[in-house]
C-alpha cells in the first residue's frame, strides 16, 4: 500500500486584528478535525497557512492608524499564533506572505506564467486621489455594489453578494483615505490571460461530483458568466515586488494572485525547515496526493476559480482535490466581520469558555451547509446541556462502575466473537 499524502490548505487571514468566532467556525477548526481524522488513520499531513501580510486591509489599517504595515503585521501574526495553541490547532507551519521563501516562489510563479505567455503588459485606467496625490487600488474605494446594491462594498470584493469586484464597477465609486470621488489616470500593468482558462475551468468543475453543492455551482456560474482579464499588478510598494524591471519603480504582484500562492510557498518553507527541500514534492506534484482547501464562502472564488487557473497556467501541480467552502456565521443575523467589528472577539470566548469546550461547541454548529447565526446562549446550552451534562455524566457514571466493581481498573477483553 503506497502512502497517501493530504496536504491541508487553510485560507490565510489578513494580519489586521483579532479573530472572531466566526473565523474559527468557518476556516480553522474545520480544517484541524480533518487533519487530525487523517493523521490518526495513517495519512502523511501536511497541513499550512499563514498571515496575509501584504492585503490592502493592512495598509489601509496602517495609514489609519499613522504606522508601517511592518508595524501591524508584527502586532497581529504572534497573536494567531497565540489563537492556535489555545485553541489546539496544530498546524505543521504557520508563516507569513512576507518571508524570504515566499518572495522568492511568488516572483518564480511570476516568471513561469510569463515564460508560458499568460502575462502581458497593458495601459489602463485606474482611480487616483488627488487630494492625496497617490493611485488608489482596491479597498482604497468605496462605493455602491452594481450586483446587489449594498452601498458598503469595496474596490475588490462586496461582502454582502461575494461577489469580486473591479474598482471601476462601483456606482458613486469614492476615495478610503480622503473621501472625494476620484478621478482616472493611465497607469500601466502586467495583465493576467484569465479568459484563456474559461473552457478548461467550466469542464473541471464540472467534473467535480462531490464537492459541496453551493461552492461548485457558485464557481460554475462565475465562470459561465465570462472570464475577463485581470491585472496582475499593482501601484503599491508594500508587497512583492516585481521579478521583471520593465514597467518601473512602485510595482507589486497583485495580493490576490501572491497570497494563494502561499499554499505553493509554505510547503517549501516547511521542507527546507525539516532538512529535506525536496518533500513537498511529495504534495504537489505527486499525481495522487490530495489537495483541500478549507475556506470561508467569501473566498470561493479565489479557490475555487482563480487560484486553480493559476496552477493550469504554470502547469505540473496538483488541481484541488477539493474545496470544502463554509457558510457564513452570523451574529444576531448579520454576517460575522472584522473589519465591519460584527461579532465577539476570539480573546472574549477564550475568558469565558475552556478552549476544548469551546471547540465542542463551535463543531457541534459547524455552518457546512447553511450560514449559522451563533450565540452565547447557544454556545453555553450545547456545553451545559450535552458536554457536562449527557458526556459527563456517562464518563462520571463509567468511571464511577469502574471503581466500584473492578477496582478501578478496565476489566482485560475477552476473547473477540462475531458480534464484536
Amino acid at each position: 500500500m503506497t502512502d497517501r499524502y493530504v496536504l491541508v490548505a487553510v485560507g490565510w487571514p489578513y494580519a489586521t486584528g483579532s479573530l472572531h468566532l466566526g473565523h474559527i467556525a468557518g476556516a480553522y477548526l474545520p480544517p484541524d478535525i480533518f487533519a487530525r481524522y487523517h493523521r490518526m488513520a495513517g495519512s502523511k499531513v501536511l497541513m499550512v497557512s499563514g498571515s496575509d501580510v501584504h492585503g490592502t486591509p493592512i495598509t489601509v489599517k496602517a495609514d489609519e492608524e499613522g504606522v508601517t504595515p511592518r508595524e501591524i503585521v508584527d502586532r497581529y501574526h504572534p497573536r494567531f499564533l497565540k489563537y492556535w495553541d489555545r485553541l489546539g490547532i496544530n498546524f505543521d507551519l504557520f508563516t507569513t506572505t512576507g518571508t524570504d521563501n515566499h518572495k522568492r516562489v511568488a516572483q518564480g510563479f511570476f516568471l513561469k506564467l510569463l515564460e508560458n505567455g499568460y502575462l502581458y503588459r497593458h495601459t489602463t485606467s485606474q482611480f487616483f486621489d488627488e487630494e492625496q496625490q497617490r493611485f488608489l487600488p482596491d479597498r482604497y474605494v468605496e462605493g455602491t455594489c452594481p450586483h446587489c446594491g449594498s452601498t458598503h462594498a469595496r474596490g475588490d470584493q462586496c461582502d454582502n453578494c461575494g461577489r469580486t469586484l473591479d474598482p471601476h464597477e462601483l456606482v458613486d465609486p469614492r476615495s478610503k483615505l480622503s473621501g472625494s470621488t476620484p478621478v482616472e489616470r493611465e497607469t500601466e500593468h502586467y495583465y493576467w490571460k484569465l479568459s484563456a482558462f474559461q473552457g478548461p475551468l467550466l469542464d473541471w468543475l464540472r467534473s467535480r461530483e462531490d464537492w459541496r453543492p453551493h461552492v461548485v455551482n457558485f464557481a460554475i456560474g462565475m465562470v459561465k458568466d465570462g472570464l475577463h482579464d485581470r491585472s496582475f499588478t499593482r501601484d503599491l510598494d508594500w508587497g512583492i515586488p516585481l521579478p521583471v524591471d520593465d514597467l518601473g519603480p512602485g510595482k507589486s504582484i497583485y495580493v490576490w494572485w501572491e497570497a494563494v500562492m502561499g499554499y505553493f510557498s509554505a510547503p517549501q518553507e516547511w521542507a527546507e525547515l525539516q532538512g529535506t527541500p525536496d518533500a513537498w514534492k511529495d504534495w504537489w506534484t505527486n499525481p495522487e496526493a490530495e489537495t483541500y482547501y478549507f475556506i470561508g464562502k467569501d473566498n470561493i472564488p479565489f479557490h475555487a476559480v482563480y487560484w486553480p487557473a493559476l496552477l493550469m497556467g504554470h502547469g505540473g501541480l496538483n488541481l484541488p482535490t477539493n474545496v470544502p467552502g463554509n457558510q457564513y456565521v452570523t451574529f444576531g443575523g448579520s454576517k460575522a466581520s472584522k473589519s465591519r467589528g460584527v461579532g465577539r472577539s476570539l480573546d472574549w470566548y477564550l475568558e469565558h469558555f475552556e478552549p476544548d469546550a469551546l471547540r465542542y461547541a463551535i463543531a457541534a454548529l459547524l455552518p457546512e451547509h447553511n450560514d449559522t447565526d451563533l450565540s452565547d446562549d447557544e454556545i453555553a446550552r450545547r456545553v451545559n446541556e450535552e458536554l457536562v451534562a449527557t458526556w459527563g455524566n456517562l464518563v462520571n457514571r463509567v468511571m464511577s462502575m469502574t471503581n466500584k466493581h473492578f477496582e478501578g481498573k478496565i476489566p482485560a477483553p475477552g476473547e473477540l466473537d462475531d458480534t464484536d
